[in-house]
């Protein structure tokens, strides 16, 4: 593993910084006042260094807890037993050097997220392959599955149209977008004339955990994607997750960090309109206005764009925002979250987390009563298990009842002993928030800065100009939006860290 970092290193292989930070007076020099739309990772980035920097930061949530699609909230079971629900699982790969950046705020070591054993992708049609035990570092952690992944052999790569192959190793933040955009993962992937099994373990999964369908989704984004996660990181596929709930490790700790720096978190108040005029910026609630010099809006596709609909001052303040909002808010097609309460469990040889591949409706099942630990508590006491089904892209208008049932029986069909339990609970629910990266979108995807004097953008779909995704990508772009402010004042910024910011064959 060690000599597969120096390799890697040899190469470029590190994390960059992207911006430096510093520059300024560490807290401003005068009264400066921000409204942070929306609690999630990206918000509440954004909202950690301001309050850190002394800005009158104020979050406004429109949901009754923190988190976005991190989210956490209490339930009670019906029998009687207090757990804590949460809205999906997300792993914490050890490149998401922002937002481990922001977490550390509240724990120092970060001693709450712990080691994921293994990254298998089950399949109905082939056995099992284990991606999170490969060499950290690229080349050679690419050399390594090529050698012990039975999905592609050498005489499959003899076959395969290498040229096509290419653009996955020469990412560039320009190129490859210019190039890539217009075509669609899928057409790209059947350009590269893989065998089956290697498309369906190597590649269809990975394009899924992005919430979009490689049928729609842009070739440009799934290469930068692949670049990130494999090719242009140190830190490999391994991953960590909380062995707490989210609501626990996570958004209690950042809101008494955030209020303890003098900020303002609100819950269950939605914003509903902004106005502009001489003093600044009005954010509308339905109780009152929050005035502010500056405003981060950090909410989901669909939520972004209802309120810019909502708000005509942005009509003349931010044209080409305004433009934009049809095609953004439109977000990628509907996930479902299913988690059962079972009695017995599963197999023990069972890992915490399993990818899935070619099935209609499941793409990933985590063993909850092995990760964290009121469900292990829960699990100890009846002897049960607690199991989470998702899916990532799935059919719309279809109930949330119903698509678990099909993750269940889909599971069922890989693991036979999931059959043999009794079922005590399900939540379930269905939703369309997850950002689209269609083909061709990228050109007009708003970027962290608006055509708005002070007002500022933040999520895993606002555009970045170095590699990023998902949870990582929120955390950046709220401290990049922070950033901005900071520097408008004349106040010090938080330093950024990316991976290596071109593929390994990309030219200058």
């Amino acid at each position: 593993m060690a000599l597969s970092r120096v390799v890697g290193r040899l190469l470029g292989v590190r994390p960059y910084r992207v911006d430096p930070g510093g520059g300024g007076t560490r807290r401003v020099t005068e009264p400066v006042a921000a409204v942070v739309v929306g609690g999630g990772i990206a918000g509440m980035s954004a909202a950690v260094v301001l309050a850190e920097r002394g800005v009158q930061v104020t979050v406004l949530e429109a949901a009754p807890t923190l988190g976005g699609r991190l989210g956490a909230w209490p339930r009670t079971l019906a029998d009687g037993s207090a757990q804590v629900d949460e809205h999906g699982f997300h792993a914490f790969f050890r490149q998401y050097y922002n937002w481990r950046n922001i977490l550390r705020r509240v724990d120092p070591t970060l001693r709450f997220l712990r080691p994921v054993p293994g990254y298998p992708v089950l399949s109905a049609q082939w056995p099992a392959e284990e991606f999170g035990r490969l060499p950290p570092a690229p080349p050679a952690n690419l050399l390594t599955l090529l050698a012990r992944s039975p999905s592609v052999r050498l005489r499959d790569l003899r076959g395969m149209d290498r040229a096509a192959a290419l653009p996955l190793l020469a990412y560039h933040p320009e190129r490859t977008y210019a190039e890539f955009d217009q075509v669609t993962a899928d057409e790209l992937l059947t350009s590269l004339r893989l065998p089956d099994r290697a498309r369906a373990m190597l590649f269809e999964v990975f394009s899924h955990s992005f919430f979009n369908h490689e049928t729609e989704m842009s070739a440009a984004e799934m290469i930068a994607q692949f670049h990130f996660y494999l090719l242009g990181n140190p830190e490999g596929l391994a991953f960590d997750c909380p062995d707490e709930d989210y609501a626990t490790a996570i958004w209690a700790p950042l809101r008494r960090y955030v209020e303890r720096h003098g900020g303002q978190v609100v819950t269950g108040l939605a914003a509903t309109a902004l106005h502009r005029d001489p003093a600044g910026w009005r954010v509308a609630t339905v109780e009152r206005a929050y005035r502010a010099g500056h405003v981060v809006l950090a909410v989901d596709p669909p939520a972004l764009a209802a309120l810019v609909a909502a708000s005509p001052a942005l009509t003349a303040a931010a044209p080409r925002l305004v433009t934009a909002m049809p095609r953004y808010g439109r977000p990628g097609p509907p996930y479902a979250v299913a988690r059962y309460w079972c009695d017995g469990d599963v197999a023990a040889d069972r890992a915490v987390f399993s990818g899935v591949s070619r099935q209609a409706t499941l793409d990933s099942v985590t063993l909850y009563h092995r990760l964290e630990r009121g469900c292990r508590r829960w699990a100890e006491q009846t002897g049960g298990s607690v199991l989470e089904l998702h899916a990532y892209a799935c059919d719309p208008g279809v109930d949330a009842t119903e698509l678990a049932e099909r993750m269940r029986g889909e599971l069922t069909g890989l693991w036979p002993e999931v059959s043999r339990l009794r079922v005590r609970e399900l939540h379930a629910r269905v939703e369309a928030k997850a950002p689209a990266f269609a083909s061709g979108s990228h050109a007009d995807r708003p970027g962290v800065r608006t055509d708005a004097d002070g007002l500022y953008l933040a999520g895993d779909g606002i555009r970045t100009e170095f590699p990023s995704a998902l949870m990582e990508r929120a955390a950046a772009t709220g401290i990049l939006a922070a950033n901005h402010i900071l520097r408008s004042v004349g106040a010090a910024t938080e330093p950024l860290r990316s991976v290596r910011p071109r593929g390994l064959l990309a030219r200058r």
